[in-house]
């Protein structure tokens, strides 16, 4: 690899990261929070000081103008390096409030990653402080990345590489010829679709700052909420429906509603198939758990079938809003929903986990090979979307779930026996490695928090946030000695 251009590269997002650092220090003056304003300021300057050292130490990082004949190596340890080095950054107005460091990086890297997970015992913190929470998880949501494509011309052509290394997927899907405009139209949405839920959330009577705060995280299905007790803390139906109609469309593919935008027709949203998909198991699994609720308690059909949906979008989306504490409710409607977090979003949304796509072209490649077993001359190609799914691309996804269970596999194993308790273990790994958030067992549920966790647990969870958001494949490639010797 080369050093000057992995300097001018990495230099650029801390430059930057400085500036969106600042950010909360208008909210800090707005609620007249003076004590907030030096957190940030501090790490704004760390950030850009540090920026600015690694382009002026390396040679040739400064007099670089651009990017444009990056290799895809370099642009994937540019990406892996960025976040690691945004999370540690995003961790340093936390210490600020009190927090350890390894406490502030986990809540960091859980906003960054739009995980949800959280080490707060308390809610007793400024506003300064709920915003950047939930800011990090805006960020985080589309990729922080893709935001400097948007906005940084020295990315512009460089920019695809580093583009799909961020957000790895399935298929490379860009819908305009320059990855730039690509980058741009996605937070145009990503934005626009805060805004209304903001307005929306207001005139649903929740408080201005909170409805910020909740709409920031629910777009990027991140679930961190200023209310201790995240949406159920409301008490309100109508706020429950709100959020989780944008917790939907946070999981659903960026793309596709770009496309519903520019077409004006929403119906092109069910020619989709993952997005058909994507509808049915949500309708499904919350229809499955209503039935369970109903014959476990004596709640209304409409209050179990809203909390059902919720908690089923929630958790596929990986946001990890709460709008009751599930932990309560009976072993099978706790078991259903354990399922649902191995499900995942669709691809090119905010959500994390496997994603749709992928398993349908896995359930889709075991049907053919079925089929070949009957008929072991047949030519039969796998298709989604009537577009055939090429067979490296079919291999790649297979190779990709079987490293996921493996990690999580790994993972809940170590985190189990660190823990003595296998449910903390099991609903950790996959939470963490899903970047769901809240898991179902009661010392990590929705009302309750990852602080008394075992150091060691920690950091394995920050690393499985970390490459669960990166969705595994700059983290492989990495670990690859090929990768180095070619580098």
């Amino acid at each position: 690899m080369r050093s000057n251009y992995i300097a001018n590269a990495t230099g650029l997002t801390m430059i930057y990261t400085g500036f969106v650092i600042l950010t909360p220090v208008i909210v800090a003056l707005l609620y007249g929070e003076f004590s907030s304003i030096l957190p940030f300021v501090s790490a704004a300057l760390v950030s850009s000081i540090l920026g600015i050292l690694v382009r002026k130490l390396i040679p040739g990082a400064a007099e670089l103008e651009n990017l444009n004949d990056i290799k895809k190596g370099e642009a994937l340890f540019i990406v892996a390096a960025s976040w690691v080095i945004f999370s540690i950054l995003a961790a340093i107005p936390y210490l600020f409030y009190g927090l350890s460091p390894l406490n502030a990086l986990f809540e960091s890297v859980s906003g960054i990653t739009t995980t949800g997970a959280t080490i707060l015992t308390s809610y007793n913190y400024p506003h300064a402080f709920f915003f950047w929470r939930s800011l990090t998880q805006w960020l985080g949501g589309l990729g922080i990345i893709v935001l400097f494509i948007a906005i940084l011309p020295q990315f512009a052509v460089a920019g695809r590489q580093m583009f799909f290394a961020e957000a790895p997927g399935p298929t490379e899907d860009k819908f305009t010829p320059r990855i730039r405009n690509t980058a741009s139209a996605l937070w145009r949405i990503y934005a626009g679709l805060t805004i209304f839920e903001i307005i929306l959330l207001v005139w649903a009577k929740m408080p201005v700052f909170d409805a910020v705060c909740n709409s920031l995280s629910t777009l990027a299905a991140g679930g961190f909420s200023p209310n201790p007790e995240s949406i159920m803390g409301y008490h309100s139906n109508l706020i429950t429906w709100i959020v989780l109609i944008f917790m939907f469309f946070a999981g659903a593919s960026f793309n596709l509603q770009y496309k519903v935008i520019t077409n004006k027709n929403p119906f092109i949203l069910f020619k989709s198939e993952e997005f058909r998909m994507y509808t049915f198991l949500v309708l499904f699994m919350g229809m499955l758990i209503t039935v369970s609720l109903m014959l476990n308690n004596h709640i209304t059909l409409f209050k179990n079938f809203t909390d059902a949906l919720f908690q089923v979008i929630s958790i596929t989306t990986s946001t990890g809003f709460a709008s009751l504490d599930f932990e309560k409710w009976n072993y099978t409607s706790r078991l259903l929903l354990f399922t649902v977090m191995f499900i995942g979003s669709c691809a090119s949304s905010a959500g994390g986990g496997i994603k749709i796509a992928r398993w349908l072209v896995v359930f889709k490649s075991m049907k053919s090979e079925l089929v070949r077993i009957l008929h072991p001359n047949a030519i039969i190609n796998i298709k989604v979307d009537n577009k055939t799914v090429q067979p490296e691309v079919a291999r790649q996804i297979i190779v990709f779930i079987f490293f996921y269970f493996l990690i999580f596999g790994i993972t809940a194993i170590i985190l189990s026996a660190l823990e003595h308790n296998s449910a903390v273990g099991l609903t950790s790994a996959i939470t963490s490695l899903g970047n769901i958030g809240p898991g179902v067992a009661a010392s990590t549920g929705p009302m309750g928090n990852f602080d008394g966790l075992h150091s060691v647990s920690k950091i394995i969870i920050i690393i499985n946030m970390l490459v669960g958001r990166l969705e595994l494949i700059p983290f492989l490639v990495l670990l690859q000695k090929d990768f180095w010797k070619s580098a």
